[in-house]
């Protein structure tokens, strides 16, 4: 039998459960920088949850009805809350996401592309212009998503974090 997924916001006593799924994630990635290289980055993957506490992000999950996360991302209804290493906070009529991670067990599956979907939907709903996000080299996996599903390169909103090159991309709606 197909597991049946569903996409919803997290509830608070899901959050830590959603933190360390980020936090496997990021790990995860081949060459990504680790905990040692960026605690604090790490910290907020946890911590995650917290990110919520400002208005109109909220933390997104993909959850089987047994209660299995299997991924999740941020979304921002609009960019002062984005929080990234780029200048994004004057974008108008603009909506986007970070974060997305899915759990190991469940790569393949489409649960990135339903986030990500579910993103798209929501900025639609909000009468957003666009949808801008960051990714990076070792998150080629979901770089090759995102330019499938019509996110297109915009390299004036790219930076530099660390030893890591951010990548911006558009959807335009």
């Amino acid at each position: 039998m197909e597991t049946q997924w569903l996409i919803r916001n997290a509830m608070p006593h899901e959050f830590e459960r959603t933190g360390q799924l980020m936090v496997d994630a990021y790990i995860a990635l081949e060459a990504f920088p680790g905990p040692d290289e960026e605690p604090r980055y790490y910290q907020m993957l946890a911590n995650v949850g917290t990110l919520t506490e400002k208005p109109g992000v909220d933390l997104i999950i993909c959850i089987s009805g047994d209660g299995v996360i299997a991924g999740a991302v941020v979304y921002f209804e609009d960019m002062a809350h984005y929080g990234s290493g780029a200048d994004v906070s004057g974008e108008k009529e603009a909506a986007g996401f970070r974060l997305l991670a899915v759990a190991a067990h469940t790569r393949g599956c489409g649960i990135g592309k339903m986030l990500v979907s579910e993103c798209i939907r929501r900025a639609g709903i909000q009468k957003r212009r666009q949808v801008i996000i960051h990714s990076t080299k070792f998150m080629r996996v979901a770089w090759g998503m995102y330019e499938r599903m019509g996110f297109k390169r915009a390299a004036e909103l790219d930076f530099t974090t660390g030893r890591v090159v951010v990548a911006g991309f558009r959807l335009g709606l």
